[in-house]
């Protein structure tokens, strides 16, 4: 579809351009149609260089860095918001203050595409998410189906996938809750809404306030419409049917016994899980279950989840960097616990302020050892792991870890925590832990 004609001449603020790929592919997409852009990042122009660089063929484009400026949420046509923005932004409010539309790129894609007939697939969930969202994708192309994959998925704009948008379109959209604020904005959900798991996750974004969380990734549904498809993984049903007992379309249990009988290839109860909810999905969009079933057992790890990078002197290394709450490397040591493994277990970073101690118990019947990597969640924990060696960088970590294990071993870099300080992010984290076992 030509949305274009959305925003040429429309004199719009983004906020955040940051280091992922996702608003540089937005602002070039705004740029190309011709809108008049002011960006704006609390990064520096040389913490940016490499999105500025990447859009240095627009100089009309006006930017603010290291600081936000509230004349730039002035006199514009429209505010397109960064996730993760505080909810009490006074920049956000002098926005809206002067009558000026705040939308998410994401959430804007959604409203033109479902404009355009596409069907819209969004998942969320604090767990589970990324590879319930690719599983499905997955199944999607095997079924030959006009496809597009988007929203929390790394270097992708989702708005500038709105060219390829067709009526015929099924657009798969990952979703943290972040993003789903700006559903709310838009007063929209999916078509096939699924929700896979909800545990505690950014209480320090959300003060501890696991409503509000929750209030934030509920949106996903909210807005459904008669026909409409919510799918709830069985970890999430309790938690959403106590405070939404009512929801515009009554959720579906994605069932375990739906796959009994498909032969995963990444390990794992909590993989399982992931499949039952992308087999509720499919079945939502018409797929005939052969094609799911094959489709399923064909599907690899999603690189930083539980993904097998290499193999050295008999030493399986296992990048796991996208575990960053307690549930998820407890999830990442039981599934190789049901391989008969007992990780070396590379974890630590900044505190989020989670509950720990079930982590702490598994780590003490699960991990043969543990090596931690420095911050403030590390400074909190340590005292609770005797024994445990402690690295300001992950090149350390790496080199202790392949020393100490033996043929037979598998070393688990799945950190429980995020990482912020030392790595720009967790991808960053996962891309450093590769690089340096193709290294060993």
């Amino acid at each position: 579809m030509d949305a274009s004609s959305h925003f040429r001449g429309t004199k719009i603020t983004v906020m955040g351009l940051g280091l992922l790929g996702r608003g540089v592919g937005d602002i070039r997409y705004l740029a190309e149609a011709g809108a008049d852009l002011i960006v704006t990042d609390l990064k520096t122009k040389e913490q940016l260089a490499e999105s500025l660089e990447q859009l240095s063929a627009f100089p009309s484009i006006r930017y603010t860095l290291g600081e936000h400026r509230l004349e730039d949420f002035r006199d514009r046509d429209l505010i397109l918001k960064a996730p993760k923005t505080p909810a009490d932004s006074p920049f956000i409010a002098e926005a809206k203050k002067n009558g000026i539309p705040v939308a998410m790129s994401t959430a804007l894609f959604a409203r033109y595409a479902r404009e355009a007939g596409a069907v819209l697939v969004g998942i969320t969930g604090t767990r589970g998410k990324t590879t319930t969202t690719e599983m499905i994708a997955h199944i999607l192309r095997a079924a030959g189906k006009r496809m597009l994959l988007g929203g929390n998925i790394r270097g992708v704009s989702t708005l500038a996938l709105l060219p390829e948008v067709t009526s015929e379109t099924i657009a798969v959209l990952e979703l943290d809750s972040w993003q789903l604020q700006g559903f709310r904005e838009e007063g929209i959900s999916p078509d096939v809404a699924v929700f896979t798991t909800f545990y505690p996750d950014h209480m320090d974004y959300y003060g501890g306030d696991m409503d509000a969380y929750l209030a934030d990734k509920a949106e996903i549904f909210l807005h459904q419409r008669p026909g409409d498809t919510f799918i709830v993984g069985i970890e999430a049903a309790e938690a959403i049917q106590k405070k939404y007992p009512m929801p515009p379309v009554e959720p579906f249990i994605a069932d375990m016994r739906d796959i009994e009988g498909v032969e995963l290839r990444i390990p794992g109860t909590h993989n399982l899980k992931n499949a039952a909810c992308a087999i509720a999905a499919a079945r939502a969009l018409d797929i005939h279950g052969d094609i799911i079933r094959t489709a399923l057992q064909s599907f690899c790890a999603v690189p930083g989840r539980l993904e097998m990078v290499r193999e050295v002197n008999g030493i399986e290394f296992y990048n796991d960097t996208t575990a960053t709450t307690p549930e998820a490397t407890i999830a990442a040591l039981c599934a190789l616990g049901s391989l008969g493994k007992h990780p070396i277990l590379i974890m630590g970073g900044y505190d989020k302020g989670l509950e720990m101690r079930e982590l702490l118990d598994e780590i003490e019947v699960r991990a043969k050892r543990v090596i931690m990597l420095a911050g403030t969640g590390t400074d909190r924990v340590l005292p609770l792991l005797p024994g445990a060696s402690v690295y300001g960088d992950l090149k350390s970590a790496v080199g202790e870890a392949a020393t100490f294990a033996s043929a037979g071993d598998v070393v688990l870099f799945s950190p429980a925590f995020s990482s912020f300080g030392m790595f720009k992010n967790e991808y960053d984290r996962g891309d450093q832990f590769n690089a340096l076992v193709h290294s060993l």
